[in-house]
C-alpha cells in the first residue's frame, strides 16, 4: 500500500493524465484501491525511489502507472518490467492505453505487446489504443532459464487464494 500511496502522489505527467483525464479517476484515491485488485508488484530502481506499479486483474487484464523514477535508470526498469511480464501465467495480457503516453506505448512495444485498435475511451472521448499479448510456451521457458531474481517486489496478496497459498 506504501508503494500504491506514493507512486499515485509522484506520477509521471503522462500517467496523471491518462488517470485522469483518460479514466476519470483521481489517482491519489483510485490507484491506492486499485492496488488491492487483482495481482499487484512495485518496481524499484538502484537509487531507491519506486519506479512504478503493475498488475493484472481477473481475465487478464494488465496495467501499470510509473513516476519519473523511470527516467533515470530506462534500460533497468525495462529489464524488470520485462520480468514481470515473462513470470505471468496467463494466455492473454490486455488492456488500453492513452495514444498521448508514448512512453509506455515504446515499453508495450518492447515487452511484445501488440496494438489492435484505436478507439474512443472515458470522459472525455480521448483517443486509447487497445494492445495484447499472447503467451507462447517459448516465453515461459525463457523465463525459466534466466532465473527470477530481480528488483520486482509484490505488494501484500490481494485475493483470499494467494492469501490461502502462504499460510499453508
Amino acid at each position: 500500500m506504501e508503494a500504491a500511496v506514493e507512486v499515485a502522489s509522484n506520477l509521471r505527467t503522462d500517467d496523471y493524465r491518462e488517470v485522469w483525464e483518460g479514466h476519470g479517476h483521481f489517482p491519489r484515491w483510485y490507484i491506492p484501491f486499485a492496488a488491492f485488485t487483482g495481482d499487484t508488484v512495485y518496481f524499484n530502481v538502484p537509487n531507491g525511489k519506486t519506479a512504478g506499479l503493475a498488475g493484472v486483474q481477473e481475465g487478464g487484464k494488465i496495467w501499470m502507472l510509473c513516476t519519473p523514477a523511470i527516467h533515470d535508470y530506462p534500460l533497468t526498469f525495462a529489464r524488470e518490467a520485462k520480468r514481470f511480464i515473462e513470470s505471468r501465467e496467463e494466455k492473454l495480457l490486455w488492456n488500453i492505453v492513452d495514444k498521448r503516453n508514448t512512453a509506455h506505448l515504446k515499453l508495450l512495444k518492447f515487452l511484445g505487446f501488440k496494438f489492435l485498435r484505436e478507439l474512443k475511451y472515458g470522459p472525455n472521448k480521448l483517443t486509447f489504443i487497445e494492445f495484447c499479448r499472447v503467451r507462447t510456451n517459448n516465453d515461459r521457458c525463457r523465463f525459466l532459464r534466466n532465473g527470477t531474481n530481480s528488483g520486482t517486489q509484490r505488494s501484500e496478496p490481494s485475493n483470499s487464494r494467494e492469501k490461502q497459498s502462504q499460510t499453508s
